[in-house]
């Protein structure tokens, strides 16, 4: 009496398995494979979509048009970014236009220490150290201090960014002292952080007062 069971098991199995050997992956027709790597195809661009246009530029789209005139061929209207150096341009694509996908990759990583004109960033996992010129730091790097969090922007295994953290917390290290009882905001003094990094502060503030700042505006957010 089990036998019948076990063979029916075992077509159920079998015919499990042609299906899976005759199912087909299904891409999206703006993807082909290439390699490791992907294609877009200029007619399928997307806002937030960054390709590689062959030049050494790595792009992403910005804002995107589908023309299509009375007379002449459609084409593509487009502004993009340049990833790695901020400029942005317009730029038209014929649709069929194929680029390479880009894959910009952000790794967390550890600022250790600098020397000289080296800063030094450690990877967790392996405990590697990764130099980099002063070249590659944004403006607001100022806020970041030794044993912060950073993102490491790379494209094929090339650094060309650091994005410091959105929020830090860091000490006053120089300021006119605070007025007791003033906790008005809108008027603002000089205050120099520990990294160095100089910032508006309420009067209230005080030499040793840590406080939250915003990297991307270089604002006093509030008391840690």
């Amino acid at each position: 009496m089990q036998k019948p069971l076990e063979n029916s098991s075992k077509m159920r199995y079998n015919k499990y398995i042609l299906v899976c050997l005759a199912a087909k992956p299904r891409f999206h027709k703006s993807f082909f494979r290439f390699g490791r790597y992907k294609m877009v195809v200029a007619g399928d661009f997307k806002n937030g979509i960054t390709f590689d246009d062959g030049q050494g530029n790595v792009l992403q789209v910005v804002e995107f048009q589908h023309v299509k005139p009375g007379k002449g061929a459609a084409f593509v209207r487009t502004k993009l970014k340049n990833v790695i150096t901020g400029a942005v341009i317009e730029k038209t694509f014929n649709p069929t236009d194929k680029f390479e996908n880009a894959y910009i990759e952000r790794k967390e990583m550890q600022y250790s220490y600098k020397d000289g004109d080296l800063y030094y960033f450690m990877d967790m996992e392996t405990f590697d150290m990764l130099p980099l010129n002063s070249d590659k730091l944004p403006d607001s790097f100022k806020f970041v201090k030794e044993e912060m969090m950073c993102k490491i922007i790379s494209y094929k295994g090339n650094v060309f960014g650091v994005e410091p953290p959105t929020f830090v917390e860091l000490a006053v290290a120089k300021t006119d002292p605070g007025f007791a009882g003033n906790t008005a905001t809108n008027t603002l003094k000089p205050a120099t952080l520990e990294t160095g990094a100089e910032i508006k502060v309420p009067l209230f503030i005080n030499e040793g007062d840590v406080l939250k700042i915003d990297t991307r505006t270089g604002e006093y957010l509030s008391r840690a």
